[in-house]
């Protein structure tokens, strides 16, 4: 069976004693997290040039395995949100061996600049002494499955670096290697071929992120293979590179990231503002058809010490599209659930992880708690085809053709009898995963949602009118002159009934939904609220 990453996120400090992880490891456990991503900081691993210090990792890598969690390391290396905040003092004191980034105005930034060879043999022996450490911690990948190379690269508030070093490099030719994978004929320096505005200067400054990055991933892959990512933080709210983090890896700069970081397995998106189906779709690209079309587990088996499935061979093969969906943070609030049964239906993402979830409310991450539960038991069935659905009140509504079968799925709050549709209340995010088990065998796994199947021609011949909570239509809206004669098939309801799934597969009866749970026969629907797995099978009559 696949491994899902059924993920949470700390916040940012949650381990930087051995008490906090400690407390902090069980309380995930206990929200139904599998998967726990957790800083690795560089000023505490290597807190005196060349002394390293893994206390903090062996204890990290101790409880997770104590409680039954994989972990993710965050390598907060020489970058953590653009910044390098946490590099180590030694680091930071010695500005002339370690040279920042400078903006277009000469103004020095906390922000180490990638074209010094310094920083970058710094950082990748600290992050190639990690890895060697946790090779031999854990050398089955029991536990540590999967590593995260800095954190949010980009440059802030210049869309490139023009300090000496990144000056000299910007007037040399645009590497061959780059242009190739670009599909670009015109040879000459980066502004010949790019241009001189800010997203010409991001193209550049991208290039150099990305090779940074190999040399820490090749290393990586040398000393302890397992699947390697970075992430990216959105160029969202119309903001221009510099006001964004620029040339991080992002989806349009995909492909320069591809190709400078072949050693990388997925690039992933932190998102955080609203548009969730969006950005998700721009990071789960998939293989084109003469690559079979399949995603691949990047896990093989959670403990084997294997290379990914798409690794560089990917990339070293000209096939630059694909990208399996991992979201290493989002924002943790009550649609967090819905959210991550919508992004492993519909793009069969790797992973999920809210972020800061060790701080968030009860509220919020019951959602989560929720959602994991019910993902936890479908992962255990073998599906022929998978959907997510995700709504809310702008965007209530997504018809599905499934071979004949026309699914009609929208937000709860879309039934004319619930007062919550029209008394102002906030629409909650409704969501869930769709899965096809068989012909006229599906199952609904979520909150938020209801859904109705019928034939092409049915739905074709589809009379508009509104019924009430009885199933009656209203007086009036029926005119027998404008009815025509019905042809074709339908379809109905032969059974909803809510079910749990155990680890083998099987399905476990609750209770039979039927009368005025599947409005006689109309519909299956989960309300918002409610977390349930509907087991779904239809008939067809003429």
């Amino acid at each position: 069976m696949d491994y899902f990453i059924l993920g949470g996120e700390l916040s940012n400090s949650a381990a930087t004693s051995v008490s906090d992880i400690e407390e902090v490891l069980p309380r995930m456990k206990a929200l139904g997290l599998n998967t726990v991503l957790i800083p690795v900081y560089w000023e505490f691993l290597e807190p005196s040039e060349g002394k390293m210090d893994f206390t903090l990792v062996d204890r990290t890598i101790d409880v997770a395995r104590e409680q039954g969690l994989k972990i993710v390391p965050l390598w907060f290396g020489a970058w953590k949100n653009s910044m390098s905040c946490y590099a180590p003092a030694w680091f930071k004191r010695d500005v002339k061996r370690f040279p920042r980034a400078v903006t277009a105005e000469g103004k020095p930034l906390e922000i180490a600049s990638c074209f010094s060879d310094n920083v970058l043999q710094a950082d990748l022996k600290a992050f190639s002494a990690l890895m060697q450490h946790i090779a031999e911690k854990d050398p089955q990948r029991e536990v540590v499955i999967m590593m995260q190379i800095e954190n949010e690269i980009g440059m802030l508030e210049s869309a490139r670096d023009h300090s000496p070093l990144a000056e000299k490099a910007y007037k040399q030719p645009v590497p061959q290697a780059l242009l190739k994978a670009l599909n670009i004929k015109k040879q000459g320096n980066w502004s010949e071929v790019f241009g001189t505005d800010d997203y010409a200067d991001e193209k550049f400054m991208a290039w150099h992120y990305a090779c940074y990055v190999e040399h820490l991933a090749k290393a990586a892959r040398h000393i302890h293979k397992m699947p390697l990512y970075v992430n990216a933080a959105m160029n969202s709210r119309g903001r221009k590179p510099g006001e964004y983090p620029s040339a991080g890896p992002l989806a349009h700069l995909a492909d320069i990231w591809k190709a400078g970081a072949p050693s990388i397995d997925i690039l992933a998106p932190d998102i955080y503002d609203t548009g969730f189906k969006s950005w998700a779709s721009q990071y789960a690209m998939p293989l084109r058809p003469q690559d079979g079309g399949k995603v691949k587990n990047v896990f093989v088996k959670p403990n084997e010490q294997s290379e990914a499935c798409f690794d560089s061979a990917m990339a070293r093969k000209g096939r630059m599209k694909f990208n399996r969906l991992f979201i290493p943070e989002s924002r943790c609030c009550e649609n967090s659930g819905v959210r991550a049964l919508y992004a492993f239906g519909e793009h069969q993402a790797l992973g999920f992880s809210p972020f800061a979830i060790d701080q968030a409310s009860h509220k919020e991450t019951e959602s989560v708690s929720q959602a994991y539960n019910l993902l936890s038991q479908v992962f255990n069935v073998k599906p022929q085809n998978t959907w997510g659905l995700l709504f809310d009140k702008d965007d209530k509504e997504r018809i599905i053709d499934d071979d004949g079968v026309v699914m009609t799925c929208r937000h709860y709050f879309t039934l004319p009898w619930d007062p919550r549709a029209t008394d102002g209340s906030t629409w909650s995010e409704g969501g869930a995963m769709l899965i096809r088990l068989g012909k006229y065998d599906y199952l609904l796994a979520g909150s938020g949602v209801v859904v109705d199947f019928k034939t092409r021609t049915e739905k074709n011949q589809e009379e508009k009118k509104q019924l009430g909570e009885d199933g009656f239509a209203e007086a009036g809206t029926v005119s027998q002159s404008s009815v025509s004669k019905f042809s074709g098939s339908r379809l109905g309801l032969l059974s909803v009934d809510e079910v749990t799934i155990n680890h083998h597969g099987q399905m476990h009866f609750l209770r039979r939904h039927n009368g005025d749970q599947s409005h006689q026969g109309r519909h299956a629907r989960i309300s918002v609220g409610e977390w349930k797995i509907l087991h779904i099978q239809l008939y067809e009559y003429k």
